[in-house]
């Protein structure tokens, strides 16, 4: 007659298929549990949130996003353009201001080109070693004024695309430049002169280089009497001649 009773092998077997009991409420309920994946302490949910110091945070440029908090000029509205030229206040300039030599003497923003080609050559060095301190300084800021107003014609015509006057400009600016070139070399020659004559004048005798302003630097070892003529007598056949 088989036994009813089992094994106490299959007993343990059978057992062992049953999971653990700290599992059993899992087991138990109907509904599954979830819970949220977060690596912070459950405590720190409730907590009340820092004050952020970093006044960029959240700026981006990419992402066309401004600052989270307003600032004070935010309750202040912008200024909005005057587009209508009658509605704009009148401004009053003077006509001697020095932002005035940017432009030409008519006070236009652009010239022709006709206009910008109507120049002469550039000066050459022969002329300018004649030249004195004054005149050549005067040449100078001419030409320094002439490359800002080149320059402000330049400006413009990139900004509204004329799509002319580039090569007429760009002579104009060379004969300039050639201009200054020639300046610069007179006065470097100058420079050279004078220094080899102070040289010279250091071992001169006649020459007082640490004479008081508005005294003789120069003081000759002869005399400056005009020379009698019995110093040098006249032959008597070159006077009867």
């Amino acid at each position: 007659m088989a036994s009813i009773v089992a094994s106490p092998a299959r007993q343990t077997f059978s057992l062992s298929r049953f999971p653990p009991t700290f599992l059993a409420p899992i087991f138990s309920s109907s509904t599954p549990i979830r819970v949220a994946f977060s690596t912070s302490s459950p405590l720190a949910h409730g907590r009340k949130r820092r004050r952020d110091n970093n006044p960029n945070r959240g700026v981006s440029a990419l992402r066309r996003t401004g600052l989270k908090n307003k600032v004070e000029m935010s309750k202040y509205p912008l200024p909005q353009p005057v587009t209508d030229p009658t509605k704009r206040s009148k401004v009053a300039v003077d006509d001697n201001h020095g932002l005035w030599g940017f432009f030409r003497g008519e006070k236009q923003a652009l010239s022709t080109p006709a206009e910008t080609n109507a120049f002469g050559r550039p000066w050459v060095v022969e002329e300018l070693r004649h030249k004195s301190w004054e005149d050549l300084h005067s040449l100078w800021w001419v030409c320094c004024k002439e490359r800002n107003i080149l320059a402000t014609q330049e400006y413009e015509r990139a900004r509204l695309k004329a799509g002319y006057g580039d090569a007429e400009n760009l002579e104009r600016a060379r004969a300039v430049r050639q201009t200054q070139k020639a300046i610069k070399h007179a006065l470097t020659e100058r420079y050279y002169a004078f220094e080899e004559a102070r040289r010279v004048a250091v071992t001169d005798p006649e020459v007082d280089l640490e004479a008081a302003p508005g005294t003789q630097a120069y003081r000759p070892s002869y005399s400056d009497e005009p020379l009698q003529e019995e110093e040098y007598p006249v032959k008597a056949s070159a006077a009867n001649a």
